[in-house]
């Protein structure tokens, strides 16, 4: 680790998913006081408004390129966002819904800023997960959520249990291996399909789901069963949820052990 001299930081926010309403007041304050600003938002809305509140703002779009790795497109953002904190400024990087969810540039800048002995720290921000359970009703307490990347769980084997949801973000990227690409096709949706019909009937209804980043835009939740998912139009950014295929399974082994010490609880002086 080195001793940084001079006066630079980094803090990471999150600018939340829709427009304006989104935003905490303390990352609106990180914006504003900072010397300079990184963008990586969705829309070019976003970014303009965001310009609105510091002199030096800088979009980290300029660094996506169809056909190049998306890890040396992160690269090249962190290297742009350290350069300045070396500089001795004070950096702050906006991101798209929380921060630290889906984005590796963030976590990788604040780890190497605090290595070399610059003040670095992340603010959340509410993330795609907040607004899918407040779009579709979903209270993961309920049943239970498991989460995963929608390529990183068809690579790798994974244990699935059908009587929670199952949410697979950024499900148009379906078994991409290449990092270059901003979507893939059917056939590779097939084999996820194939994939997930070792858990769920392909009748059972799944919900295509993307956040709204504008004021003026409805979430998409479109509703199909799983055999019609490789015929779907996604992108990026829509999330693929699917709803418990069967109930709870009561484990009586346990319900018993946890019964006798309540009774022997109750029944102590």
């Amino acid at each position: 680790m080195t001793n940084a001299t001079s006066k630079g930081s980094l803090a990471c926010v999150g600018a939340g998913i829709t427009l304006g309403s989104h935003l905490s007041p303390l990352a609106r304050s990180h914006i504003e006081q900072a010397d300079v600003v990184f963008v990586g938002v969705s829309d070019g809305v976003v970014e303009l408004w965001i310009a609105g509140m510091n002199k030096d703002v800088r979009s980290l779009q300029q660094y996506y390129r169809e056909g190049k790795s998306r890890y040396k497109t992160y690269r090249e953002m962190v290297a742009a966002i350290m350069a300045e904190v070396r500089a001795g400024k004070r950096v702050c990087g906006v991101f798209y819904g929380h921060p630290g969810v889906f984005a590796w540039a963030p976590h990788k800048a604040i780890q190497i800023a605090r290595q070399e002995g610059y003040p670095a720290h992340m603010e959340p921000g509410i993330s795609s997960e907040d607004c899918l359970y407040a779009d579709l009703g979903i209270d993961p307490g309920a049943f239970g959520c498991q989460h995963f990347e929608t390529s990183q769980f068809m690579l790798y084997r994974r244990c699935i249990d059908p009587s929670a949801w199952l949410v697979l973000w950024q499900v148009g990227l379906a078994g991409d291996q290449t990092h270059k690409r901003f979507a893939t096709g059917p056939a590779y949706r097939e084999i996820l399909v194939d994939l997930l019909a070792q858990h769920y009937p392909l009748d059972h209804g799944v919900i295509i789901y993307r956040a709204a980043t504008l004021p003026i835009q409805s979430p998409r939740m479109e509703k199909r069963s799983l055999r019609a998912l490789p015929e779907a139009d996604l992108g990026m950014a829509d999330t693929l949820a699917i709803p418990p295929a069967r109930p709870l399974q009561i484990n009586a082994e346990v319900r018993a052990r946890l019964q006798a010490l309540d009774r022997a609880t109750i029944a102590t002086p």
